[in-house]
């Protein structure tokens, strides 16, 4: 009996080793090709579920920075970025990153916005308006640049009032990165629903 119990425990691990072999090879951002593209896809799901965020309610956001979307004229630039974002309930958790400005980051505490504005304490903000216009500052995200401050990465987490969560449903909600070369905008870009 103990003979024929330890075999079916065997042949149930070897089904269930294989089936996960064959499950793993066929997500294809496992691969060996993209190991970056794994771990950035999982990562803020991943730290969700250990927060116990996941849920019906919970909605993702992509965000590409590019110099094009910059209004009122877009500069000349290499700089690129991109960050994800999600929303459970009226709380936006926002991660990205950014590489290859034309400068540093505009410091706004020797270079402040008129009138001047304490709570623009970074230089990667999140606006609310149209992809045709400056909207209002929502919020400064915190940036950490790497070595030669022309790349690094922004997060930040906030509560949504009424508006801003009625902003970002029509895609009203935006980050824009500003330099010292670029002031008024290097990097923009809008908050897109992930289906």
């Amino acid at each position: 009996m103990k003979k024929a119990v330890r075999s079916w425990l065997n042949l149930t691990m070897g089904v269930l080793t294989c089936l996960l072999i064959v499950g793993l090879s066929a997500y294809p951002s496992f691969s060996n090709t993209a190991p970056m593209q794994w771990s950035r896809d999982l990562q803020p799901e991943s730290n969700l579920l250990a927060q116990g965020m996941m849920g019906e309610s919970m909605k993702r956001y992509q965000i590409t920075l590019s110099s094009q979307t910059v209004v009122p004229n877009a500069p000349s630039t290499m700089a690129m970025g991109s960050a994800e974002a999600t929303l459970k309930g009226d709380r936006l958790t926002v991660r990205g990153s950014f590489s290859q400005l034309s400068s540093a980051l505009r410091d706004y505490a020797v270079d402040p916005v008129n009138p001047p504005n304490p709570k623009i304490t970074s230089a990667v903000h999140i606006h609310r308006g149209a992809d045709t216009e400056n909207g209002p500052f929502q919020f400064a995200l915190t940036v950490k640049t790497n070595r030669q401050t022309m790349g690094g990465k922004f997060s930040g987490k906030y509560t949504l009032s009424p508006e801003q969560l009625q902003s970002l449903s029509e895609g009203k909600l935006y980050i824009d990165l500003h330099t010292q070369q670029n002031r008024t905008g290097e990097l923009r870009g809008a908050f897109q629903a992930v289906s």
